[in-house]
């Protein structure tokens, strides 16, 4: 019993690591993409 305890937790925090790692690729990516816009509205101005 304790095993397989120890497995799924260990399953778990796998999981929610790369979890944590693809939400993080995603914030960049979306501050990426606000940070080209910006730059584009500032080009338009001029």
């Amino acid at each position: 019993m304790t095993d397989k305890l120890f497995l799924a937790l260990a399953a778990i925090m796998v999981f929610g690591l790369s979890a944590c790692e693809t939400f993080e690729g995603a914030g960049r990516d979306i501050e990426n993409a606000g940070e080209a816009v910006t730059d584009a509205a500032q080009d338009a101005q001029y």
